[in-house]
């Protein structure tokens, strides 16, 4: 028996959205993470977009659990010496509430040329408003 390969025309993409109401930060993102790069699905290949478009609505309402979201800090460097800058959970939360989600599955793909393809298959809204019906997409539960 040899091993399957998938091609990029051997499947069809399709969309799925996750509701993150009330769901902690970091299982939503692993899902999410998951469905993206297609390992929840039987033809899974390493070096291929196997994965399905995901929309996550309702970011604003994820939470973490603990005193998370003082305790945890962001960190990124300016470039410049002395120039690390950090912010907390709350503060990214109360200037964009998606930027969470999306700092949690970026650092769940890949850091590769397939991981910075992946970027282009999740959309984060905050409320449960998004423009993707016409897509029809599935529901997923965490």
């Amino acid at each position: 028996m040899k091993t399957y390969s998938a091609k990029k025309g051997d499947f069809e993409k399709k969309w799925v959205i996750i509701d993150a109401s009330d769901q902690v930060l970091g299982r939503v993102a692993s899902k999410a993470a998951q469905i993206i790069r297609g390992k929840n699905k039987p033809i899974f290949t390493p070096h291929v977009d196997t994965g399905d478009n995901v929309i996550i609505i309702n970011a604003a309402k994820v939470r973490l659990t603990g005193k998370k979201w003082d305790d945890k800090i962001y960190y990124h460097h300016t470039g410049y010496p002395g120039g690390i800058k950090s912010t907390t959970a709350q503060q990214i939360r109360e200037k964009n509430p998606s930027n969470l989600l999306k700092k949690a599955i970026v650092g769940m793909l890949p850091k590769n040329r397939l991981g910075r393809s992946l970027h282009l298959n999740f959309r984060i809204y905050d409320n449960e408003q998004h423009p993707h019906v016409g897509q029809n997409p599935d529901t997923v539960t965490v």
